[in-house]
């Protein structure tokens, strides 16, 4: 492995982590019941996900709370019209960035996928 795909994994895995929490901590806050439960089961992916990369890297992260603070308090200040696009743009960026790893490592390219569908899964929770 490369140092430079070490990097990409960790970063991968870290964000994984982070969403975890930001995907808990936003099923906590919001309103709607059906978003609750869609943030619960992403939560669940996003910490599978975080485990397929800890298994290529043999590293042990713990999440940062950033993100688990921001997101709920932008879902307040400008509603989820406005910050569901926001988290779905960033699901379908990590798809372009586990392109390139997804074909040195296959365990991979399911998450790769995944990614995708959160994006449509968040995106499809405005057409409510």
């Amino acid at each position: 492995m490369t140092k430079n795909e070490m990097k990409t994994l960790l970063a991968a895995q870290q964000g994984e982590l982070d969403a975890v929490l930001m995907y808990k901590k936003l099923a906590d806050t919001v309103k709607d019941p059906r978003d609750k439960e869609t943030f619960l089961r992403l939560a669940a992916e996003e910490g599978r996900h975080a485990r397929v990369f800890a298994g290529l890297t043999n590293k042990v992260l713990k999440p940062k709370k950033a993100l688990s603070v921001a997101v709920p308090l932008l879902y307040r200040v400008i509603g989820k019209k406005r910050l569901y696009p926001i988290i779905a743009k960033s699901e379908y960026g990590a798809v372009d960035t586990y392109k390139p790893v997804a074909e040195r490592f296959p365990e991979i390219e399911s998450v790769k996928n995944d990614e995708k569908r959160h994006g449509d899964t968040v995106t499809a929770l405005l057409g409510k």
